[in-house]
């Protein structure tokens, strides 16, 4: 199974950009999905979760009321919303399943299926 992140890009500070997770072989409404970041030199950290009933759980507190997670199932996709961005937010982004319907701990280990990421670069 294989998780895609797409939508990166170089975004102004202030901008906002929305990433998509899409997979193949693997229904994405039966997990809650996480989404991480890795900043440059910095280890993967995470960001939000979204439960299979589009709750959203945030991993970061630096994230709280700039980021969104949401899915739709009929196209087998969850995106992350991200607005108001800062230079900070600059990493890459990663999405993952989790083998739970709500959203679990932001351990790495409680997500099963890993994704390549997709690179935001928020410049000032």
């Amino acid at each position: 199974v294989q998780l895609q992140a797409s939508g990166g890009g170089l975004v102004q500070v202030g901008g906002s950009v929305r990433l998509s997770c899409a997979a193949s072989e693997f229904r994405m409404g039966h997990s809650a999905i996480g989404w991480f970041r890795q900043a440059p030199g910095q280890e993967r950290e995470g960001v939000l979760c979204i439960s299979t009933s589009g709750g959203n759980t945030d991993y970061s507190a630096s994230v709280k009321g700039r980021f969104y997670a949401s899915r739709d199932n009929t196209a087998n996709a969850v995106y992350l919303q991200m607005n108001n961005l800062k230079p900070e937010d600059t990493a890459v982004y990663y999405c993952a399943a989790s083998e739970y319907s709500d959203c679990p701990p932001s351990y790495e280990s409680q997500y099963i299926y890993w994704g390549q990421g997709t690179l935001v670069t928020v410049s000032s």
